[in-house]
């Protein structure tokens, strides 16, 4: 008995040793790596979010901007919450809608002690209206988002962001590593009640906000592109159109619209369709456009010379068994007829007289079958069969644009070459990154891509593109006194595996002033209705583009010889600009040759009223007075101050929010078909006004 008592308190007595002793195993073992655990459990690691960079137009407009939305919520334990809840709760139904009641039952009703949700989705200035009231307890959550402040302007050139900022699409997609930045963080320590507190002894580390990108493309030239592409793609019933254009010498793109369109604000709500890039990502067959390279190769070769005789006989030709024809019969004629009458024989049999690898070289110089490399995503190749792919008919089918693809901007950077002397450029839409403080750290330089072909052979074909415009195919394109060179094109398509001439492509390329080229300019329509011709639906798009362009261009007086200087108009009809951004009607109003007068600063704005009204003839340098919508208050002042006019406006190519909020300020209901841009309206403009009106957008 006396011995277990030993043997127990033996044991008793060793114990504390082997505690202290498995203590020290584990401080000695484990202790470094249990402290820092420890530490970290004591603290926590806020991250601080670095801002996306902003996105410029090439005069310094906002075009891309971060917002900051709130989630509000209140801890009503707070001392001091309960006797100014009622005056935040009138504030938040004064902001909302909504009643006081409803937010004094959220609070009553909370399921946290601590915390009731009352209202989400405030912006700056509401969350601002809360904080100027000084109600302890109140808890905003920021959330931050994109916005594009012209909606559907440059929507395919800006892209669009996810909901975690990353960029799916355009300049958002392209530069997004330069744009996102990089976060901070913020040490903070925390209790055993789990309550973080700012912890001194933490160093911050600062966030890295993104790089702000500049565009080569200005906000006014890019709207009046895309009004006029809108307005011809609805009068001439196509599927989709594509404008584009270029400084031929620098390769900066200057406009590129796609209609349909979408707004990047909401992107879900559109067709993958709508928010395709065409421009870049479509390959069609160019058509007559394609003629350049025919013309080139045969000057280049020697084969042949702009004054040489070819016979176009009745209008068509057997090559290899298949039928090729013109429009019209043309017999003998010149090559330069044959470029400005866009005879298809004729440039077929010239292109016979060229070696299929000559031709296929010069296609290749002049970008065909490979990239531009614009910073745009989505960019595809096109197609240029080696001269060892090619059939029996391929030399006389490729001469004319057929059996070869091209993106819309591959063509235009080919006649951009045409402008430059023979000297081919890449086309590039950023012109410089921007650091958090505004200090450009990169700047884009100009590069020539290669020389196309001679700077002699350029000024040989010059005057023949230029007669295309005279007394060829693109008579409408014509401008009086501005020289303007460039060439049609229709390409029937093909679906099923057969060309369909019921279905086609019209396209017109060229560019101004042909003396000194500034401007290179692409309209493309898909399947219009109207005409299957360039000349006739792509055509006067361009020439409509190029006499709105020309007051914005600082080259413009000398783009006109003295003639046409002395008889140039000095009136014109003051544009309708209601319903649009500020930025975008004083720019349009400006580029009409006016002054303006507007009643606001803030150019994102709604022009609710114009004087002189849209239509009126007016000379030039007279003022045009803007009244414009700051605030939803003032929008909403607007739907009872009716405009003076009781007809209907020409409501085609704006945005369905644009010309729904017009209908709305003349209490019309607004019926509406389709997303993107309006393409028909019913009342036609100039109608009388009804209760209900259709629009039908693409």
């Amino acid at each position: 008995m006396i011995a277990r008592m030993y043997v127990v308190l033996t044991v008793l007595g060793f114990l504390p040793v082997m505690i202290v002793w498995q203590i020290l195993g584990i401080d000695i073992a484990d202790g470094q790596m249990l402290r820092e655990k420890g530490k970290r459990q004591a603290s926590s690691l806020q991250e601080i979010p670095a801002l996306r960079g902003t996105i410029y137009d090439r005069a310094g407009r906002t075009l891309a901007v971060n917002t900051t939305r709130y989630d509000l919520g209140v801890d009503p334990t707070v001392q001091g919450y309960a006797a100014k809840a009622n005056i935040l709760y009138a504030e938040l139904a004064a902001i909302t809608g909504r009643s006081s009641s409803a937010f004094r039952a959220k609070v009553s009703g909370r399921s946290s002690q601590k915390y009731a949700l009352l209202s989400r989705d405030l912006s700056e200035r509401q969350m601002e209206r809360i904080r100027e009231l000084g109600v302890p307890g109140v808890r905003p959550d920021p959330t931050f988002a994109r916005r594009y402040n012209h909606q559907s302007t440059f929507a395919h050139v800006l892209g669009h962001v996810d909901t975690d900022l990353v960029g799916l699409a355009g300049i958002e997609k392209q530069y997004d590593r330069f744009l996102t930045g990089t976060p901070g963080k913020r040490i903070r320590k925390r209790d055993r009640r789990g309550v973080t507190t700012a912890s001194v002894a933490g160093d911050d580390v600062s966030p890295r906000h993104g790089e702000s990108i500049v565009l080569t493309i200005d906000l006014v030239r890019q709207s009046i592109v895309e009004e006029e592409l809108a307005r011809g793609v609805a009068e001439a019933g196509a599927t989709w159109g594509v404008a584009a254009a270029m400084n031929p010498r620098t390769g900066e793109i200057l406009a590129l619209s796609n209609v349909p369109t979408y707004d990047p604000n909401r992107p879900g709500a559109f067709s993958s369709a709508e928010r395709r890039n065409r421009a870049v990502t479509d390959q069609i067959e160019p058509g007559s456009t394609f003629k350049l390279v025919s013309a080139v190769t045969a000057l280049e070769e020697k084969v042949a010379a702009l004054s040489d005789t070819v016979d176009t006989g009745k209008g068509w030709h057997v090559f290899g068994g298949r039928t090729m024809r013109d429009t019209h019969a043309h017999g003998k004629i010149t090559l330069l007829d044959a470029i400005a009458l866009s005879s298809n024989v004729g440039i077929a049999k010239t292109a016979l007289k060229v070696e299929p690898g000559d031709l296929y070289q010069r296609a290749r110089d002049m970008g065909f079958g490979q990239p531009t490399y614009v910073d745009l995503p989505g960019e595809v190749a096109g197609r240029l069969k080696k001269p060892s792919e090619w059939s029996g008919t391929s030399r006389t089918s490729i001469s004319i644009g057929y059996e070869v693809t091209a993106t819309p901007l591959q063509i235009l950077a080919s006649y951009a070459a045409l402008a430059n002397d023979g000297l081919l450029v890449q086309p590039y839409v950023v012109a410089e990154r921007r650091d958090f403080e505004g200090n450009t750290v990169w700047k884009a330089k100009p590069d020539s891509v290669r020389r196309a072909f001679k700077a002699r052979t350029a000024r040989k074909l010059k005057p023949a593109f230029e007669e295309v415009v005279l007394s060829g195919t693109a008579k409408r394109a014509q401008i009086d006194g501005l020289r303007i060179a460039g060439k049609t094109g229709t390409a029937h398509k093909v679906i099923e595996g057969q060309y369909r001439r019921d279905k086609s492509r019209a396209t017109f390329v060229g560019f101004f002033p042909v003396e000194d080229p500034q401007v290179a300019l692409i309209v493309v329509m898909d399947e219009p209705e109207t005409s299957s011709y360039g000349g006739v639906v792509s055509a006067p798009v361009f020439q409509r583009i190029a006499q709105r362009w020309i007051p914005t261009l600082p080259q413009a007086p000398g783009f006109f010889n003295d003639a046409a200087a002395s008889t140039s108009v000095r009136e014109t009809t003051v544009p309708l600009v209601e319903g649009k951004p500020l930025a975008i009607a004083q720019s349009q109003i400006t580029a009409a040759g006016y002054y303006v007068k507007a009643s606001s600063v803030e150019p994102e704005s709604v022009v609710r009223r114009q004087s002189p009204r849209p239509g009126e003839v007016l000379e030039h340098n007279q003022r045009v007075e803007l009244v414009s919508a700051t605030d939803d208050a003032a929008d909403q002042e607007w739907v009872s101050d009716v405009v003076d006019s009781n007809l209907m406006p020409n409501l085609k190519g704006l945005g369905v929010r644009q010309a729904v909020y017009w209908l709305s300020t003349k209490g019309i209901t607004a019926k509406i078909e389709g997303n993107g841009t309006i393409a028909r309206q019913y009342p036609a403009p100039g109608k009388p006004v009804a209760r209900e009106a259709t629009l039908v957008a693409r």
